[in-house]
C-alpha cells in the first residue's frame, strides 16, 4: 500500500501511532504545535536535512537504519552543546508511490533513536515530493549550563575524543565498492553509535570547546580553531586501527587513516579541556591546542582531504 493510496492523513495516523512521548513532552502530536518542557528557561534547536540519493540509498539501508541516522545526526549536535535533547520535529517529502510501511519504520528508527537519550518526535510536517527528502530539528536543555561553543579553546588546552571515528566512512567506502562485509563497518555506516552521554558530562567537566564529528574530525576540528584563532594538531599515535577496518583498508589498497581522521558520521565527539584537569569518563587525549592556526597532524600538514564538502 502507497502513501497515495492511505492519503496524508492516513499516513500521518499511521506514523503518529509509532511514536512514545517522554516525560518531557507535556503536549504531543495532533494540534497546531507541541509542547516541551524547559526547565533551563533557553532552548538549544538544531537542523539537518537528509536527501535521498546524497546522504542515504534505500538499497543500502532500511527505512528503520535511515530513522536512526536523520535522528542521531541532530541529537548528536545538542549533546555537543552540552544539552541533553528533548525533542525532535521531523519535515517528511516523499514521492506518492513510496509504500507507506516504509515511512512507518521511518518513524519508528526515529523515535527508537530519540528514545535512547529520554527525547521524543513530537511533531512535523509532510508534503509530497519527487525527491525523498527529511528533515530533522532537535531541541535540548542546558540544565543551567552555559553551551559548550566552539570558539572557547586556548592554547595550551588538550584536544578530546569521546565515541569513534572512521567505521561510517570505512561503511560507506566497503558499500560503494558493491561490498556488504565486515559486517561492522557497514553497520557503523547504517546506524551511528553516538556518545550522547559524553557531551552534558564534558561541559560538566569544564570543555572550554566541543564538536560533533559529522563531516571528518580534521575539517571540524578546524571550525574550533578557526573560531577559537589556535592552532590544534592531532597525534595518530592516540589512534588504535581497528583490525576490520586495516584489512578492509589493505584489500581496497587505502590508507585507513584517510576514514579515523577524515571520514565522518560516526558522530563522536571532539573538545578541548584544559591542561592538568582529569579527562571525564569516556573521553581519550588525541592532541593539544597551540597559538596559531589551523589543524596539523603529528606537527605537520595533513596532505589528503580533511573531510566532506557538499559544494566541493
Amino acid at each position: 500500500m502507497s502513501i497515495a493510496d492511505i492519503g496524508e492523513f492516513g499516513l500521518i495516523a499511521r506514523v503518529v501511532a509509532r511514536l512514545e512521548n517522554g516525560p518531557k513532552v507535556l503536549l504531543g502530536p495532533g494540534d497546531d504545535g507541541a509542547v516541551v518542557a524547559a526547565p533551563d528557561r533557553r532552548v538549544v534547536a538544531s537542523t539537518d536535512v537528509l536527501v535521498e540519493g546524497r546522504h542515504f540509498r534505500r538499497d543500502w539501508c532500511t527505512a528503520l537504519d535511515i530513522g536512526h541516522r536523520a535522528a542521531a545526526a541532530n541529537l548528536a549536535d545538542i549533546a555537543a552543546m552540552g544539552a541533553e535533547p528533548t525533542a525532535l520535529l521531523v519535515a517528511f517529502c516523499a514521492p506518492a508511490d513510496l509504500a507507506a510501511e516504509w515511512a512507518e519504520d521511518l518513524a519508528s528508527g526515529l523515535s527508537a533513536e530519540a528514545a535512547l537519550v529520554g527525547a521524543s518526535v513530537v511533531g512535523g510536517d509532510m508534503s509530497s515530493s519527487p525527491t525523498l527528502t527529511i528533515a530533522v530539528t532537535a531541541l535540548g536543555d542546558l540544565g543551567g549550563r552555559p553551551p559548550v561553543v566552539r570558539g572557547g579553546a586556548q592554547p595550551g588546552d588538550i584536544l578530546a575524543l569521546a565515541g569513534r571515528t572512521g567505521h561510517a566512512a570505512a561503511g560507506y567506502t566497503i558499500l560503494s565498492r558493491g561490498f556488504r562485509t565486515p559486517k561492522a563497518l557497514v553497520e557503523a555506516y547504517r546506524r551511528p553509535e553516538v556518545p550522547y552521554a559524553a557531551g552534558p558530562l564534558a561541559a560538566q567537566h569544564g570543555a572550554t570547546s566541543m564538536i560533533d564529528i559529522s563531516d571528518g574530525l580534521l575539517q571540524d576540528v578546524g571550525h574550533i580553531a578557526a573560531a577559537s584563532l589556535v592552532a590544534i594538531d592531532v597525534r595518530t599515535d592516540a589512534f588504535t586501527v581497528p583490525g576490520q577496518m586495516r584489512d578492509a583498508a589493505t584489500a581496497l589498497g587505502l590508507d585507513p587513516f584517510q576514514w579515523l581522521l577524515a571520514g565522518g558520521e560516526d558522530h563522536a565527539l571532539a573538545a578541548t579541556f584544559p591542561a592538568g584537569v582529569p579527562l571525564p569518563e569516556g573521553w581519550q587525549e588525541i592532541g593539544r591546542v597551540f597559538d596559531g592556526a589551523g589543524v596539523t597532524v603529528d606537527r605537520k600538514p595533513w596532505s589528503g582531504a580533511p573531510g566532506w564538502d557538499h559544494f566541493r
